[in-house]
């Protein structure tokens, strides 16, 4: 799974590899947690790329209001398509949401120890996302919000869980992002577990725990 992340490269930069070029209000964050704002590009109604800030946690467009029913912050690539949550969003709302790092928990014993996944070439990435568009009613304004897919952890992952999130390579952006690709099977070579050998990972201190601590230092090896 994946429940934390850091996006800290600058929005100009995003923006240059993303290839989107609206203005966001972001700052540098080292401690990205659910139910906050984060980062995504996908197509918008004009056929570009548009980046957005979407809540993380997927409220469906049918919800009642928001705090009917639990909100999925990850959803399982291998069966995304056969659960009623994310049947409509894996066909018509997809997105990348951009990271450069992410955070898991391992360890047999509690409490267990964070460790942190980056690249080797240490470049941001994109993660395979779905969105959905709830409208709001009475009490609540509109509200975009999203889930992060995973499927089966790489060999450097596997040790720390058995899950991560589905890192898209560059190649697969545009595909992923592809508003007239509607049928799911069409998408299923790209959950494969990220290539192990181009991934790197260190353990960090138990400060990243609290997902109000928000600071560069939350990344370095523990042993620093």
């Amino acid at each position: 799974m994946c429940g934390r992340f850091t996006l800290h490269t600058s929005l100009a930069n995003l923006q240059r590899l993303f290839a989107f070029m609206n203005h966001l209000d972001t700052l540098p964050r080292w401690n990205i947690a659910p139910s906050q704002r984060i980062l995504a590009v996908r197509t918008g109604a004009d056929g570009k790329r548009e980046g957005a800030l979407l809540h993380w946690g997927l409220v469906p467009f049918w919800s009642r209001d928001l705090s009917s029913g639990p909100k999925s912050i990850n959803a399982r690539a291998e069966t995304i398509h056969e659960k009623p949550l994310f049947n409509e969003p894996i066909r018509k709302r997809r997105c990348l949401v951009l990271a450069d790092g992410f955070y898991e928990w391992g360890g047999k014993t509690k409490p267990k120890t964070p460790y942190y996944f980056t690249l080797k070439n240490r470049r941001p990435f994109a993660l395979a996302g779905i969105w959905d568009h709830w409208k709001g009613n009475a009490d609540s304004p509109p509200l975009d919000s999203c889930a992060l897919l995973t499927t089966v952890a790489n060999p450097l992952m596997a040790p720390v869980h058995d899950r991560m999130p589905v890192i898209l390579p560059v190649e697969h952006h545009a595909l992923w992002i592809d508003p007239k690709i509607e049928d799911p099977k069409e998408l299923f070579p790209l959950f494969r577990p990220f290539p192990a050998d181009e991934m790197s990972v260190h353990p960090v201190g138990p400060e990243v725990n609290n997902p109000r601590n928000d600071w560069a230092d939350l990344v370095k090896p523990l042993d620093s």
